[in-house]
């Protein structure tokens, strides 16, 4: 990690350049300008041209579910779901119920993953202060460490110990969720079986079974340990429930079909937006690139359909690779944060009682926590209470799964068509474009969840939910920034 300030001076602008900003998943640069110990400007940086787009016209439509895979690591198996979504409404099929509740199963181990995976092993040094030996080291000097913040000795030490010991058990929690996913998957990471028409799996008794003696472990582990931590962390930080919290707009485009037609999801679709709740419509996203490395043809932001990736990297006035997609020209969040929010769903019971005992507050459903859910710690525990909810369907789609029913309808690539798939990875809102000529991909576009939130500036000039989010972020000591890193990790990019 490389990290440059000018020399500090009371009431002048300091200009604080992270550059990568670690435990994340994927290349990002963060530069923040602080004055009087706290951030007044802040840009995200994407340096990565990755090129999907370009890598995928001309090719067969039914590859691009295989090579989307390779856009993320940690959720392939969300752009593997967007992708084929959009190949089930391009050739005009529509999926078995037992091929959705088994890509269910396939998409919700993926997520009990990713969720602890985000927080132990990406967020939790922020607060936890792991042993003095790599890859624990190099750090920075944060004395707003757990140990620090609680006053008794001994308890902080014990916390400590406990946080630590979770970060080892998450590691045996994560690989046991890859068995999960490559029991109907087929492997893990870059699954091969979820296809255009369902999945190529047919769940037999037997692989129910040993998918369900892993999941009843990792829900253990979600009930007993993830939850109580977040909320026991998120005491010690009280002050971390009020910074962070951005445009205060979401956007949830629907995760987990709970029927054959997609009218209902677990996590519904829907946009809160300029404190009012609205139905998401499609047709209100746009792309611009006026800050981004791209060059279009057409002037002004560009729906999906229309969406144009031709890269520029010596671009005046840009500094980013990631454009800048807005819902009716609005920044919006996504993630946990938002499908909560949208969703408002009763808290686990876990989460109801350490709200109280801990924090005072009577809270049933997500949106009691009112304005502390937009915040650092707000982000944290809707992640953990979605893993909660999730294991809660995953069980209920355990008992619907029809051993040996079919999960596949035959398909076949039209001479031409379109389709849109529209999901939710384990990081936020998803959708994949495609067009077909001539039975060959014309056209494929990708808007990601980190587009959303750390998007550059837009045409507008209108900053993106991370970049807004970092504004008032304190920052007491700029050689270790250590907030800024809480902030941008707790929409895991």
């Amino acid at each position: 990690m490389s990290q440059t300030a000018t020399p500090a001076a009371e009431g002048r602008k300091i200009k604080i350049a992270i550059d990568p900003l670690t435990r994340v998943e994927g290349h990002l640069k963060i530069e923040v300008e602080v004055r009087d110990g706290k951030v007044v400007d802040a840009k995200c940086y994407g340096g990565m041209f990755r090129g999907f787009e370009q890598i995928l016209r001309g090719r067969d439509p039914r590859d691009s579910s295989q090579i989307v895979q390779r856009i993320c690591g940690v959720c392939p198996t969300a752009h593997c779901t967007a992708s084929v979504m959009a190949q089930d409404e391009a050739f005009g099929v529509k999926v078995t119920t037992n091929g959705r509740i088994t890509r269910n199963l396939i998409l919700g181990a993926n997520y009990l993953q990713s969720h602890i995976l985000h927080f132990y092993h990406l967020a939790a040094l922020d607060y936890v202060k792991g042993p003095d030996v790599a890859p624990f080291v190099p750090r920075y000097e944060n004395p707003d460490l757990l140990v620090n913040r609680l006053k008794d000795p001994a308890k902080a030490e014990a916390v400590n110990a406990y946080g630590l010991n979770q970060y080892l058990k998450a590691l045996e929690m994560r690989r046991i969720c890859h068995e999960m996913v490559a029991l109907f998957g087929g492997r893990m990471p870059h699954v091969q079986g979820i296809v255009a028409g369902g999945a190529s799996e047919i769940p037999t008794v037997e692989k129910l079974a040993e998918y369900a003696s892993r999941f009843k472990e990792v829900q253990k582990f979600v009930a007993d340990e993830y939850l109580p931590l977040i909320y026991l962390v998120g005491s010690a930080y009280p002050d971390l429930f009020e910074t962070g919290i951005g445009w205060k707009n979401v956007i949830a485009f629907g995760a987990f079909p709970e029927n054959d037609d997609h009218t209902e999801f677990l996590f519904r679709p829907g946009v809160y937006i300029d404190g009012k709740d609205e139905e998401f419509d499609p047709k209100l996203i746009k792309e611009y690139v006026g800050h981004s490395f791209f060059n279009q043809s057409k002037s002004g932001g560009l729906h999906y359909s229309e969406g144009e990736t031709n890269p520029d990297p010596d671009k005046s006035g840009a500094y980013s690779f990631v454009k800048s997609p807005r819902y009716r020209d609005k920044p919006c969040e996504v993630g946990a944060l938002a499908r909560m929010w949208v969703a408002n769903p009763t808290l686990s019971s876990v989460g109801q009682k350490l709200l109280k005992e801990l924090y005072g507050i009577e809270a049933k459903v997500f949106r009691d926590l009112g304005d502390k859910a937009f915040s650092i710690m707000g982000r944290h525990v809707a992640r953990a209470e979605e893993t909660w909810l999730t294991s809660v369907a995953i069980e209920r789609w355990l008992k619907e799964v029809r051993p040996g029913a079919e999960t596949y309808v035959k398909t076949e690539v039209p001479d031409a068509g379109e389709g849109t798939g529209f999901t939710e990875a384990p990081r936020g809102s998803l959708l994949h474009y495609l067009k077909i000529k001539d039975q060959k991909i014309e056209n494929y576009q990708v808007v990601s969840a980190t587009l959303w939130n750390c998007s550059p500036m837009d045409d507008m000039n209108q900053r993106g939910p991370v970049e807004q989010a970092l504004l008032g972020i304190p920052v007491p000591d700029v050689k270790n920034p250590v907030n800024v890193g809480r902030l941008v990790r707790a929409y895991d990019p």
